[in-house]
């Protein structure tokens, strides 16, 4: 596991040096390339070092960081073209992914949680340098308060824990029966995933910051809340049989209303975003039963979400690029003049409703029986869940594609082919992985 972060280290140069833009989203292919190489098919931990080591849980989301840093390089061409700064772009960029890479790889939860801060430091740089308007400002004071305000009661909590019992491995965690430990540990979870009633620094990051930024946070940062439950949830196996239906009702019904505010965006990344908590809502619900099938499942849509939602801001930041405004009432009749960028929006859109073949799909499948094995009354508010998310990602498309071409637009570029790649990237893991869905299901 050192070996990559050497390989890192050594990079900090080359993503100094001028020129070198798409140099350093060659290595981080390769670093992805020689990651799979090291793929494992089993629950067990591999590759220990002293405190890093990877089990199939750990490989996944490490490779998801490579391959979506990676892409965020390709959609930020803008940055490179009118050279904004993009050497410290570059710097940035390697240290979000070190951060990651380490708190994923981590076997120590303090180890885990040191990185786990310090990855919101460069992705803070990243909303505040490149965002679009002056509330960006707002926007990272938002997430900066939110996450560094749940996660002091986890600080405490891992030194009680530490005290008490003298590991902090992941291998050696022990059953802790308090109520108030159980809460002070998981609250940075639920707020970074983010669980409804703590989700709103989440639409507000996501509309200010730049599409790198956009990528990063719906690719891995959300993912990391989901991550970071699946470990510690072994500690509170007797005390969450008790608690965790709360968090399950809350999950669902406020999923339905964020699904109903998602029909009233009016700004296309706002409703990504959104959409994005609402998903996220089901993840926590999969989780939260602690049975096979919804950590399962769970997992299967954290990677699904990872590539869909990320592939759907890279398509609304090439509206943006066009004409300047993310308004719906602005981008309308798309499918006139970019007909074949229509069918980005629609096989995007269809996996955003989980529409086979995508990995949507299964998550969900496994989620819903998860849940109705859980409580047969779970199924009244999936049904509402399921609909209107296909509800909001019909609106998404149709809204944007259809209706008359604003008057106002005075110059139009096609698409590049460097988008184009963007978006296959993003699609053809995404609906190619259900192929091999087995593998993803043999982590616990």
């Amino acid at each position: 596991m050192m070996k990559f972060m050497f390989f890192m280290i050594f990079m900090i140069p080359l993503s100094l040096k001028k020129k070198m833009f798409w140099l350093n989203q060659y290595m981080y292919f390769c670093m992805f390339s020689m990651f799979m190489l090291m793929f494992s098919f089993n629950y067990l931990f591999m590759n220990i070092s002293y405190f890093l080591g990877c089990d199939l849980l750990s490989y996944i989301m490490i490779m998801l960081t490579f391959w979506i840093c990676s892409l965020m390089i390709m959609a930020s061409f803008k940055i490179y073209k009118f050279n904004y700064y993009y050497e410290l772009f570059l710097f940035l960029l390697l240290m979000l992914t070190i951060s990651l890479y380490l708190t994923f790889s981590s076997l120590n939860l303090f180890i885990f949680y040191v990185f786990f801060e310090m990855s919101l430091v460069p992705t803070l740089i990243l909303i505040i340098g490149w965002g679009y308007q002056p509330e960006r400002i707002q926007a990272g004071i938002y997430l900066l308060f939110y996450t560094m305000l749940a996660s002091l009661p986890m600080l405490i909590s891992i030194c009680y824990y530490y005290m008490k019992y003298n590991s902090l491995s992941y291998c050696n965690f022990f059953d802790v029966n308090y109520i108030l430990m159980y809460l002070s540990m998981n609250m940075v979870f639920l707020v970074k995933m983010p669980m409804y009633f703590v989700h709103l620094w989440l639409p507000k990051a996501h509309v200010e910051a730049p599409v790198s930024g956009s990528m990063i946070l719906a690719g891995i940062m959300l993912k990391l809340g989901g991550y970071g439950l699946m470990r510690v949830m072994k500690m509170f196996l007797i005390i969450s049989m008790k608690i965790n239906f709360y968090f399950i009702i809350i999950s669902l019904i406020g999923g339905i209303f964020i699904s109903l505010i998602c029909l009233r965006q009016m700004d296309i990344k706002s409703l990504i975003a959104y959409s994005s908590v609402s998903h996220m809502g089901l993840v926590l619900c999969g989780i939260m039963t602690m049975n096979y099938w919804g950590m399962s499942g769970a997992f299967l849509m954290m990677i699904a979400h990872g590539l869909c939602s990320s592939g759907l801001f890279c398509l609304a930041n090439i509206n943006y690029e066009r004409l300047s405004s993310r308004s719906l009432f602005l981008n309308k009749g798309m499918i006139n003049i970019l007909p074949s960028m229509s069918m980005w929006w629609f096989m995007f859109s269809a996996c955003n409703m989980s529409a086979p073949p995508s990995l949507n799909l299964f998550g969900e499948i496994l989620l819903i029986n998860s849940l109705m094995s859980w409580s047969y009354y779970s199924f009244y508010t999936l049904i509402f869940l399921l609909f209107l998310s296909a509800a909001y990602s019909l609106y998404l498309y149709s809204y944007t594609q259809h209706g008359k071409m604003f008057s106002g637009w005075y110059s139009f570029n096609m698409g590049y082919l460097r988008e184009y790649l963007l978006l296959f990237l993003h699609w053809f893991p995404l609906n190619l992985l259900i192929l091999k869905g087995e593998y993803f299901i043999l982590w616990i």
